[in-house]
């Protein structure tokens, strides 16, 4: 992964290839938004980078996003890092429907979904003992004092703070 200004470089092997991707970061008013653009693939290498001890490989992991272009940045973060995506959703409503439908280890939460807090789904995934992470846009003091232990990535992250976040959330038994 090559990160340079407003922009990231990540390739991935697919089929005997490498595929480019590369992620714009615009500021606009309301905070940064993603934008990616595919490169060319050019034949990949045989080495595999990821694929060293990974403590996260095979997690299966739900997340609530309302931004398109984000959760698909997060489809493939998380993909990229071994994870296997259990579930996504776009709406409040539709996260505490599949936390009853799907089962997963842990769980990412925008805090802002769609204008409606996510607090319903940190409330429940609490309940349950489910680990969680929360992630926002916004700066400064975003979570519930409820929820102040939990893990925090303030976007736009990268892959290695997801992960990072990942390993705090499964180290510690949810609160």
């Amino acid at each position: 992964m090559l990160r340079g200004g407003p922009f990231t470089l990540r390739e991935k092997p697919i089929d005997g290839f490498r595929q480019s991707t590369v992620v714009f970061q615009l500021n606009q008013n309301h905070g940064l938004q993603d934008m990616r653009a595919s490169l060319p693939t050019e034949p990949a290498s045989e080495r595999d980078d990821l694929k060293a001890e990974n403590p996260i490989e095979g997690v299966r992991v739900f997340f609530v996003e309302d931004e398109v272009l984000v959760a698909m940045l997060m489809e493939d973060f998380l993909e990229e890092l071994g994870c296997v995506v259990a579930a996504s959703a776009h709406r409040v409503g539709a996260a505490l429907q599949k936390i009853e439908q799907v089962k997963f280890d842990v769980a990412v939460l925008d805090i802002n979904v769609a204008g409606e807090t996510v607090t319903p789904v940190a409330e429940e995934l609490e309940r349950r003992s489910i680990p969680f992470i929360f992630a926002s846009g916004y700066c400064g003091n975003v979570l519930d004092d409820r929820f102040a232990g939990r893990p925090l990535l303030i976007k736009p992250f990268g892959q290695a703070d997801l992960a990072a976040a990942l390993l705090k959330a499964l180290a510690k038994p949810a609160e």
